[in-house]
């Protein structure tokens, strides 16, 4: 298959050194994937520097394969540079532009650290929001998260809550939930998804006694997707959705802010999550964690998370046709 391309994330944080570990875990059974970074630095598995992506498969058992992207200044671990910040953001680029030629199967992204590049000026919040930019299909990109026993999908992401609750409307929750009705048709495979729909207050507003979101916003755009024949269910109160009793009865949880959505799945499964941004041209995956520059350089960084994003992308692609 066309190889995956990983790119570098935050050179100071793991991102090395779950690179590493997925490609222990998947030299031998794929999916086949390579790094953008600079193969000077220590991986601690041997590594082989390719000049095209197309050269990966020949070396993928052996070696670690490396498109050479040099830093600016040696990596502190634990330390993140603003010097850094063209590498890390072109790495994204150049993955982007392989997969949409046709290079590349699929993007992987390791984490990066949205402080030291915001102080070198870049303008995103995030990775998604990057991403849109990059690969944009003229919807907005969709944020999920998911693990073997939880997809969620926050309607917000990465804003203050107080704002992100005064930009609810019923267009904004049925634009991301007709998203994910599309994703989950076309890259999960799943012919008639079930969507539940969260509800903001609590004990989903308790009938307009404890909030009138759910009456005034949410349960018209329910209704809407309904009539247009997607399965949305809610709004349900979001301290009972996400048991284990609730959980088999949809597809996908449609949440309203980012917590609201990420706490569940990092409780259930924080090692085996995977981020998939829905809504590009290319299919992009990435771990469910950060940089974790507190053990980054110190052996203790866990790659699961990152072998759960390489093979959910490996499994995407070949869904799509791209593989």
């Amino acid at each position: 298959m066309k190889p995956l391309i990983l790119t570098m994330g935050e050179p100071a944080g793991i991102g090395a050194e779950i690179t590493a570990g997925a490609w222990r875990a998947l030299r031998a059974s794929g999916p086949c994937f390579a790094l953008i970074d600079d193969a000077g630095r220590d991986f601690g598995v041997p590594v082989a520097r390719i000049s095209a992506p197309e050269d990966a498969g020949a070396v993928f058992a052996q070696a670690l394969p490396i498109l050479h992207r040099p830093l600016a200044t040696p990596v502190i671990p634990g330390k993140p540079s603003p010097a850094h910040a063209g590498a890390v953001i072109g790495a994204i680029e150049e993955a982007v532009a392989l997969a949409k030629s046709g290079r590349a199967s699929g993007v992987v992204t390791n984490p990066i650290q949205k402080a030291s590049l915001t102080a070198a000026g870049f303008p995103h919040p995030g990775h998604t929001e990057f991403l849109g930019e990059l690969a944009g299909t003229g919807v907005p990109p969709v944020m999920m998260l998911a693990c073997p026993e939880l997809r969620v999908v926050p309607v917000t992401v990465h804003e203050a809550l107080a704002k992100a609750i005064a930009r609810l409307n019923p267009a904004l929750i049925m634009e991301t939930t007709r998203i994910v009705d599309a994703a989950l048709k076309r890259d999960f495979g799943i012919a008639a998804p079930r969507l539940a729909i969260a509800g903001l207050n609590p004990h989903a507003g308790e009938a307009g006694t404890m909030g009138r979101e759910e009456i005034d916003i949410i349960a018209p755009a329910i209704a809407a997707l309904r009539a247009e024949g997607i399965d949305a269910r809610g709004p349900m109160p979001p301290d009972t959705m996400f048991t284990a009793l609730a959980r088999p009865g949809y597809d996908a949880a449609i949440c309203l802010y980012h917590d609201q959505a990420l706490i569940p799945i990092k409780t259930i499964d924080m090692a085996g999550g995977v981020n998939v941004t829905l809504g590009l041209s290319i299919i992009r995956t990435s771990p469910d964690h950060g940089t974790a520059l507190d053990i980054a350089g110190k052996g203790l960084a866990d790659p699961a998370s990152l072998i759960a994003a390489i093979r959910l992308a490996g499994e995407l692609a070949q869904k799509r046709g791209l593989a």
